[in-house]
């Protein structure tokens, strides 16, 4: 009977009842699943019928749920907008990814090979950029090569003069040393003694320029210490010069965010280089701002003429070469104050030369 189904006994007594049983059929599934409810379970519902608020019967209904074939089928346009849709982002993200991604990085790489091979021409922005990531990289990528590019040029640059400026005196040497081996029997006294003083005035041109390039090259590699110094510390650190006269206009208790050595040393090449041009005073005077003080350095001199003033700076380039001048030390104060965070300019002045040199205030 019927009446002992636990659905139908909630039914009878004015409930709703309802279950779900694993299907034991008589017979296996036939060869097409699809056109059969071949699901395993069955849903049973029973619901009381009321009659004058009696329960006068019950409906007992049962059924095989459709398997997940038949539903899909049945919701196959659902189904097809789904695939498309989601077929459509695919593609969509793989575009995007190769042309903000993918592009980009084999953009970087064909220009790596391209930089490595000596093409200067591939030093330049990518036609496609992609994320602002991808162009915050290769911007800083092309920076770095086309730094590394001026820097393998300088120090070509740099090999040619040194190599230009250390033949001069060895070729003085070699043909002093090969006149003296050879002929030296039938020289007198006084030539034997030119020649001799030759070879030594060129050996300490020589000795000279290597300890100016051993300065350029510590200056070049120098790490900002920290310390800091003001215009008289650093000045004091000098002997004194009996060429000309030093004084100190302004400012002498100004801080400047330099060691006082390496001040010295700035101070030092600016004084030699006056000294060198027929100065008789250097003025030296330094100015406090918010963040960064100015140090100028003014002298009576001959001045630079116009033509050199774009050339003070450029390693090796002199007037007084015949006086000893190596044409460097302006190139170790560019040096030194670049490694400081500092610059110096050739500025307008009425008589002499006048450099003025910036500096983080201390």
């Amino acid at each position: 009977s019927l009446a002992g189904v636990e659905e139908v006994r909630a039914a009878l007594a004015g409930r709703y009842g309802g279950a779900l049983r694993l299907r034991i059929p008589d017979q296996p599934a036939p060869p097409l699943y699809s056109v059969s409810r071949g699901t395993r379970v069955r849903v049973f519902v029973a619901l009381p019928v009321e009659v004058e608020g009696r329960v006068a019967g019950v409906v007992y209904l049962s059924r095989t749920p459709n398997n997940i074939v038949k539903h899909l089928y049945g919701e196959r346009g659902k189904v097809t907008l789904a695939a498309i849709a989601i077929v459509g982002g695919t593609l969509l993200i793989g575009l995007v990814f190769l042309r903000t991604v993918s592009r980009p990085i084999y953009g970087l790489i064909e220009r790596t090979k391209r930089i490595a091979a000596g093409d200067r021409e591939a030093i330049k922005p990518l036609d496609h950029h992609g994320t602002r990531e991808m162009a915050e990289l290769s911007a800083a990528f092309l920076d770095m090569a086309e730094k590394l590019q001026a820097r393998s040029d300088s120090i070509q640059t740099f090999a040619t003069h040194v190599s230009h400026e250390l033949k001069s005196p060895l070729t003085a040497i070699q043909g002093a040393a090969e006149l003296l081996r050879d002929s030296g029997d039938a020289m007198d006294e006084a030539e034997r003694k030119r020649f001799s003083d030759n070879i030594v005035t060129d050996a300490g041109r020589l000795n000279l320029l290597v300890r100016r390039l051993l300065e350029l090259a510590r200056a070049e590699n120098l790490a900002p210490s920290g310390e800091s110094t003001s215009l008289e510390a650093a000045l004091a650190l000098l002997p004194a010069d009996n060429r000309l006269t030093v004084r100190v206009e302004a400012g002498g208790g100004v801080g400047l965010s330099i060691s006082a050595e390496n001040a010295a040393i700035v101070l030092a090449n600016l004084i030699d280089n006056s000294a060198r041009h027929g100065a008789s005073l250097v003025s030296i005077s330094a100015t406090n701002a918010t963040e960064r003080a100015t140090v100028l350095v003014s002298d009576d001199g001959a001045g630079i003429s116009p033509s050199n003033r774009g050339k003070v700076f450029e390693p090796f380039f002199t007037t007084r070469r015949e006086t000893g001048g190596t044409g460097m030390g302006l190139g170790i104060v560019l040096a030194l104050l670049k490694a400081h965070d500092g610059t110096i300019r050739l500025v307008d002045s009425e008589r002499g030369t006048r450099f003025e040199i910036s500096l983080p205030a201390a």
